[in-house]
């Protein structure tokens, strides 16, 4: 995992209540939402090196492919 730098992010309340509500409906932390969203731009706007790949997406992909893989073979003897 790359190492993740700290800093401080001075937002509008209005703004910081709107990524609260949406952080809380995708069920991340606001830190994670932030991240989320602006990687996202970042995929949008072509700023990603070429080639790099999206690993959290990945991450989460696998996880759904073991869960589901571990539900079929569960029920079957």
């Amino acid at each position: 995992m790359a190492e993740k730098k700290s800093f401080a992010l001075r937002i509008d309340a209005d703004t910081m209540k709107l990524i609260e509500k949406w952080a809380a409906d995708e069920f991340r932390s606001v830190n994670g939402q932030i991240e989320w969203m602006l990687h996202n731009a970042l995929k949008e706007a072509g700023r990603l090196k070429d080639g790099e790949r999206d690993k959290k997406q990945e991450t989460r992909n696998k996880k759904k492919e073991s869960g589901i893989e571990n539900q079929e073979s569960g029920g079957e003897e």
